[in-house]
């Protein structure tokens, strides 16, 4: 058997204010596709402002909604090539 090494590059951008951090996150496949995903965090005006926090929240929750899009992708591929509608298995 013979083994290809794949690999992808996630870009993570972040835009913030005093109480405010919105994360982008985008993946760039093989295919072509580019898929983007948006996330968000907000500081409690009683917390201390710690940035890294914020992109820490901010940052997941982006990157949970490119891996959703993700598995939409690849079902829809699977759907398009069987011809049945496929079916998530969780782990």
């Amino acid at each position: 058997m013979m083994r290809t090494a794949v690999g992808w590059h996630v870009e993570m951008e972040f835009l913030e204010d005093d109480r405010h951090t919105r994360a982008v996150a985008m993946v760039r496949l093989p295919d072509g596709t580019e898929i983007r995903a948006h996330g968000h965090a907000s500081r409690h005006r009683s917390d201390t402002n710690q940035p890294r926090v914020g992109e820490e929240v901010a940052g997941a929750r982006a990157l949970n909604e490119l891996a959703m899009q993700l598995l939409t992708k690849a079902h829809d591929e699977i759907d398009e090539v069987s011809g049945r509608t496929s079916h998530t298995i969780n782990v």
